[in-house]
């Protein structure tokens, strides 16, 4: 009996054993499992992995509306249209930074999310707004469904929630856009000032507007959501 208690305890030991060190193993490869990697969209060298859609500049360098300098993506404003991404994004985190010029004064441009369609000078697609003292509104951009709040929208505006936090001219801003399932955030300078819900699910362009002012961008990454398609 005493033979038959003792190897019992010693199999339960050993089980336990193999117990914990298996649920050892599990929690240290959850652990170690790496967080979405972000991906530069921007090298802050050249134009790579962008094209641009400038209707006045048909048949001659579309990409002449552009720069790049000093580490910064740089637009001229006019003319007007666009530079987008070769590939499509359909959930994900985007940041990015921006400024005006204050020698060139306030100016207009956006970031369009989830563009489908043809390339035409107001693409279908969701925009996050970048004029100056407004950057967090939302337009939408042929009809682009989606829901948002009814008491900030006029048409196809939707007001942000919050006073105006962007800088001075001249300073950096920072954008945070979350495009996840049917829901999309704009964080200005780290306040989120807008949502919209029931966003149209669809693989898109993410484009940058050239829109009547100069503007520089920098710092442009991403990172895919799960359940984005492959």
């Amino acid at each position: 009996m005493k033979n038959t208690l003792f190897a019992t305890l010693v199999l339960a030991g050993l089980a336990g054993g193999v117990a914990m060190t298996a649920s050892d193993d599990a929690a240290k490869a959850t652990q170690a499992a790496p967080a979405a990697e972000w991906t530069a969209l921007f090298n802050g060298k050249d134009t790579t992995g962008w094209t641009a859609f400038v209707p006045d500049l048909k048949g001659k360098d579309q990409m002449a509306v552009w720069s790049v300098a000093d580490g910064c993506l740089k637009c001229a404003g006019n003319p007007i249209g666009y530079i987008r991404t070769t590939e499509k994004y359909e959930n994900f985190e985007l940041e990015l930074e921006w400024r005006f010029d204050p020698k060139k004064g306030a100016g207009n441009s956006g970031v369009l999310l989830r563009t489908i369609g043809e390339d035409t000078v107001w693409p279908n697609s969701m925009e996050a707004q970048l004029h100056s003292q407004n950057a967090g509104d939302i337009w939408n951009i042929g009809d682009f469904p989606m829901k948002v709040a009814a008491d900030r929208t006029n048409g196809r505006h939707t007001r942000k929630e919050h006073a105006t936090n962007e800088k001075p001219l001249g300073e950096w801003n920072h954008y945070r856009i979350l495009v996840d399932g049917g829901r999309l955030e704009l964080w200005v300078n780290g306040l989120l000032q807008n949502v919209a819900t029931d966003c149209k699910v669809v693989p898109g362009w993410i484009a940058l507007q050239s829109e009547g002012a100069f503007i520089e961008f920098r710092n442009i990454r991403l990172r895919k959501l799960p359940g984005s398609a492959k």
